[in-house]
């Protein structure tokens, strides 16, 4: 399956931090979360304005179509950027994020959205799978291929080509080889992930998985109660009314 080309791979193996020295890109990390204060570091390129507008329904313009979970009308969205290589990932995505999706996704407390952030220094074939997961999207099954990437992250991540395997994978999710080869093929393909890619370093984001939310960044595949902690401080926070005048009737 077509590869991306080095411009994406430089992006980020080159890009830079805050302070001018080499970002490290690395899968996993840490947060602390002290009661319901959240400690998470605010975000320095990336505003939700930027987000939210690559988050618009219109999927014609819209570049995480069919990479979105929950109702537009959820107080609070959330950015996984994500690398399907990456083995934090796949713990994430299979343990803790079903219980996100029930819990605050499929109530409404939640919108989710995926961001690739394939870590191409460490992963030979992170930037194959989000090709093959960004156009699983385009036929509107980005989250069947999503889950399958990672249940079979232990079959494709040490293969030299996987494109085969991807390819089967594509049948399980019964989604067609032509037009995602075609789409793989793509040049529009390779610029929404180098975009990606771009907007992940731009948020603060250095190793996988990040969460960009609310205007903070939380790193790491955190358990449950973390997340617990602080999704309900951010929907408490987001969804608490305004104080009425003085005087006024409670």
């Amino acid at each position: 399956m077509h590869r991306l080309a080095s411009s994406a791979r430089v992006i980020l193996s080159g890009a830079k931090d805050r302070v001018g020295g080499p970002l490290r890109l690395r899968c996993g990390g840490v947060v602390r979360v002290l009661a319901l204060t959240l400690t998470f570091a605010a975000a320095p390129g990336l505003t939700a304005a930027d987000l939210a507008a690559q988050a618009k329904p219109d999927s014609a313009r819209n570049p995480l179509a069919g990479r979105i979970r929950g109702s537009a009308a959820a107080p609070v969205t959330v950015y996984e950027m994500s690398d399907f290589q990456c083995p934090f990932c796949r713990t994430f995505a299979l343990n803790t994020f079903p219980q996100i999706d029930s819990l605050y996704i499929a109530t409404g407390k939640v919108r989710w959205a995926f961001v690739n952030f394939p870590l191409t220094s460490v992963h030979d074939n992170a930037l194959a799978a989000a090709e093959v997961g960004l156009c699983a999207a385009r036929q509107n099954a980005f989250w069947r291929v999503h889950d399958l990437l990672y249940q079979h992250q232990d079959v494709w991540a040490p293969l030299k080509q996987p494109e085969a395997f991807f390819l089967t994978l594509a049948d399980s999710a019964k989604i067609s080889r032509p037009a995602l080869l075609a789409c793989v093929q793509s040049p529009a393909t390779r610029e929404t992930l180098r975009q990606e890619a771009e907007g992940a370093t731009r948020s603060g984001a250095n190793s996988t998985p990040s969460f960009y939310m609310e205007g903070g960044l939380l790193t790491g595949a955190q358990p449950m109660p973390i997340f617990r902690q602080v999704l309900d401080s951010i929907i408490r926070e987001k969804t608490r009314k305004a104080p009425g005048p003085p005087g006024a009737s409670p």
